[in-house]
């Protein structure tokens, strides 16, 4: 008989229709929820199955105080917060530098309340990208609104045209869980796809990987009761080892997540 599969939720990307795309028509005149087609594939497998979790907020039919997001943490195994959009500086009590770092205040509070369900229900929690930027955000850090602008010294972080393509080095802090899943490994490449980071560590958080050569945080990890991992970088996309075969594997990653997921539901 086969084991009872994990169920992971997957917290929702938000397209606001707004400027061009009202002009597509149709669907695109609409909110819409989505899920990234490769993080549902990374975290699928035979014994894992994967939903994403939809957005609860005023404008729509149903109100927030209608549908509580505990309701997720206590039915679901594990959450991954997907990449997307900018984390708004408002979220983190600054205001925005330049209008197109804005972020989506929306996603923000949806992310946050969700993110806070799983961690009091004490089910595991992993990040990428934007969603160790969310992480860092919801437990009291704060981030740099744009690296390039911000931090002089730093390599480039995003290229649009390369995208997923775009690798840099990264360097694992010795003693971490993180450099424990990797043995022998003290330095490796990454994909980078990202133009803010961490600036200011949420209290109770500790740096797991840093960039190389600039010293960006690229990994951090909770302290507190339950398992809660981000990882600047999209493990997603790792599986293009044909790009440069010294990209970071993301599979002991995911692993390590799934048996904290396991390890929770089974008690």
């Amino acid at each position: 008989m086969m084991a009872k599969p994990l169920i992971i939720g997957i917290s929702a990307r938000i397209h606001h229709p707004v400027g061009p795309v009202l002009d597509l028509g149709g669907v695109y005149t609409k909110t819409l929820h989505y899920l990234e087609q490769s993080v549902a594939h990374w975290v699928l497998a035979k014994d894992v199955l994967a939903v994403m979790i939809p957005a609860i907020e005023n404008e729509g039919l149903i109100r927030r105080s209608e549908m509580s997001l505990g309701s997720y943490a206590e039915y679901l195994d594990g959450l991954v917060l997907q990449g997307g959009a900018d984390v708004a500086p408002e979220t983190y009590g600054e205001t925005p530098l330049h209008p197109d770092w804005a972020g989506d205040r929306v996603r923000d509070r949806y992310e946050i309340d969700l993110f806070k369900a799983f961690v009091e229900a004490g089910k595991p929690v992993i990040g990428i990208c934007r969603g160790c930027q969310l992480i860092n955000v919801a437990l009291g850090g704060t981030l740099f609104q744009d690296i390039a602008t911000q931090v002089t010294h730093a390599i480039s972080h995003r290229d649009t045209g390369l995208y997923e393509a775009a690798l840099h080095g990264v360097a694992l802090v010795q003693g971490s869980r993180l450099a424990q899943l990797y043995p022998g490994v003290h330095t490796a490449k990454i994909n980078t796809i990202h133009h803010q980071a961490v600036k200011d560590l949420g209290p109770e958080l500790v740096i797991e990987a840093l960039g190389v050569p600039d010293g960006i945080v690229e990994a951090i990890r909770w302290r507190g009761p339950s398992y809660v991992f981000g990882m600047q970088w999209h493990p997603e996309f790792l599986a293009l080892k044909s790009l440069d075969p010294t990209q970071l594997d993301g599979a002991p990653i995911l692993s390590d997540f799934l048996a904290a997921a396991r390890a929770r539901r089974d008690g």
